[in-house]
C-alpha cells in the first residue's frame, strides 16, 4: 500500500485499497467524465473527478469569431440546453448595446427555453432509470422528448440546436403549425407526466436506490456554488427566473419547487415538479403570443427585410456589412445569467468596440456539480456512485469549455 493511502483519514481499519477508474468511456458516467475512485472493499474511500476529455476551447474560439458566429459555438456547450446558451449570450450583447427585443420574440424565446428544459429533464430521467435497469421509463421519456425535437425542427430545420436566436430577436417567425403542435404536446404531457410519476415516485427499487444517496446540503451548495435542482433540493429557492427575471418572467405565475432532504431522490422530485411548472409557463406564454415583429428594427444589429433587397441598394449594402463585418457593441463589460436546466448559466462579456468579443467567460452550472462529487461520493458503496453522478446531471460539454 502506498504512503498516501496509508495516511488517509478514514475511520476504522483499512485493508487493501483498490484504485478504480470509472470512465471516461463507461456508459454510466453521463459523458466523458473520469472518476478516480479509491475503494475499501465496496466502500468509496475517496473520489477525484478528472475532466478535460471533451475540451474544445470554445471560450477562446469566440474571440476569433464575430458576434453572430458565436451562436454556433456556444450551442455545443450544454448540448441539451442550446436555447439557454443562446439566450444568455444574446441578452448580454443586447444589454451592452441597449437593444430592445420585441414582445413576440420574447414570448417565443420563453416557450423554446421551457420546452428545452422539459426535454433535458426527460433525457435525465430516462437515462437515470436505464442505469437502474428500468428500460420502460427510458422509452416513455425519449418518446416524449422526440415530440419536442420535432417542434424545434418544424420551426428551424434543426432538432437539438434550433439556432434561431439573433441579437435583437429571432431569425424568423413561427411556422404555421407551431402553436397547434405545442398545444397538442402540452395536452398530452399531463398524461405522460402522470405515467412517469406512477412508474417512479413510489417505486420501491427507485426509492431504495436514490433516497439518502449523495446528500448535498445547503452548506455544501454554498461552498461549491451549486445551483439549479441541486440547491433547490437542499431547501434554497434560488432560481434566476425569480431572482433576476428576464424575458418577462416576472409577469408569469410559477412556483420554485424545493425540498430539504438534499439527496438524489429530492433532486428527482425537483426535476419532476419543474417539468409541471414549465408546462404551466408554456400555457401562459401561448396566451400572450400576439402578432408583431420578431426582431428589432434597430439597423445597427438587424438585417433588412428580404423584400427590400430587390429594390434598395442601401439595403443590400447594409446587409453585406452586417453579414461580412458584423456588429460593433460599445466598449464595456457585463454579466448576464439565465436559469438553464442545470442551474445558473452566466456569460461575462467584455467588448473592446470591435466586431468580436474581447473576452467571453462562461459560468457553467455543471462544473461545480462535478467538483462537489469528491465531497459526496466517499462513504457510498460502488453501486451508488453512478446514482450520485447522475443525480447532479452534469453535461461535460458544459464543463470542458
Amino acid at each position: 500500500m502506498s504512503n498516501d493511502l496509508k495516511n488517509l483519514n478514514v475511520p476504522g481499519e483499512i485493508g487493501d485499497i483498490l484504485e478504480l477508474n470509472l470512465g471516461p468511456q463507461h456508459p454510466s458516467t453521463h459523458g466523458v467524465l473520469r472518476i478516480k475512485l479509491r475503494l475499501d472493499g465496496e466502500v468509496v474511500v475517496s473520489a477525484e473527478p478528472v475532466i478535460g476529455y471533451l475540451h474544445t476551447g470554445v471560450e477562446k474560439e469566440c474571440e476569433t469569431r464575430t458576434y453572430m458566429q458565436v451562436f454556433t459555438l456556444i450551442d455545443r456547450l450544454d448540448y441539451l440546453s442550446g436555447p439557454a446558451e443562446e439566450q444568455a449570450f444574446a441578452a448580454a450583447v443586447e444589454r451592452l448595446m441597449n437593444v430592445e427585443v420585441p414582445e413576440r420574440a420574447q414570448v417565443i424565446r420563453l416557450i423554446f427555453l421551457e420546452l428545452s428544459r422539459i426535454g433535458s429533464h426527460l433525457l435525465w430521467a430516462g437515462t437515470s432509470a436505464l442505469e437502474l435497469n428500468m428500460s420502460s421509463v427510458y422509452m416513455y421519456c425519449f418518446a416524449e422528448r422526440e415530440k419536442i425535437l420535432d417542434i424545434f425542427e418544424g420551426m428551424s430545420g434543426a432538432r437539438m440546436f434550433p439556432s434561431c436566436w439573433r441579437i435583437g430577436g429571432l431569425a424568423y417567425d413561427l411556422n404555421p403549425e407551431f402553436v397547434d403542435e405545442v398545444k397538442a404536446f402540452v395536452k398530452n404531457f399531463h398524461h405522460t407526466w402522470k405515467d412517469l410519476d406512477d412508474l417512479l415516485t413510489n417505486n420501491y427499487v427507485w426509492c431504495q436506490r436514490l433516497k439518502h444517496v449523495a446528500v448535498i446540503d445547503k452548506e455544501l451548495c454554498e461552498q461549491y456554488m451549486c445551483t439549479g435542482p441541486v440547491i433547490r433540493a437542499a431547501g434554497v429557492p434560488y432560481d434566476i427566473r425569480k431572482v433576476y427575471p428576464y424575458l418577462g418572467y416576472e409577469n408569469y405565475t410559477f412556483d420554485v419547487p424545493t425540498h430539504t432532504e438534499a439527496d438524489s431522490y429530492a433532486r428527482y422530485l425537483i426535476r419532476m415538479e419543474e417539468m409541471k411548472e414549465s408546462i404551466s409557463l408554456i400555457e401562459q406564454a401561448l396566451t400572450k403570443l400576439k402578432p408583431g415583429p420578431v426582431i428589432t428594427n434597430d439597423r445597427k444589429v438587424a438585417l433588412p427585410p428580404r423584400r427590400e433587397l430587390a429594390r434598395s441598394m442601401e439595403a443590400v449594402i447594409h446587409q453585406f456589412k452586417l453579414v461580412s463585418e458584423g456588429i460593433h457593441p460599445p466598449v464595456g463589460e457585463l454579466y448576464q445569467c439565465v436559469e438553464s436546466a442545470r442551474g445558473e448559466l452566466g456569460y461575462y462579456l467584455v467588448s473592446d468596440g470591435s466586431n468580436r468579443p474581447y473576452r467571453l467567460r462562461v459560468r457553467s452550472p455543471s462544473f461545480p456539480h462535478v467538483e462537489v462529487l469528491k465531497e459526496v461520493l466517499p462513504g457510498l458503496v460502488l453501486s451508488d456512485v453512478v446514482v450520485g453522478i447522475a443525480s447532479v446531471d452534469p453535461i461535460l460539454g458544459d464543463v470542458d469549455r
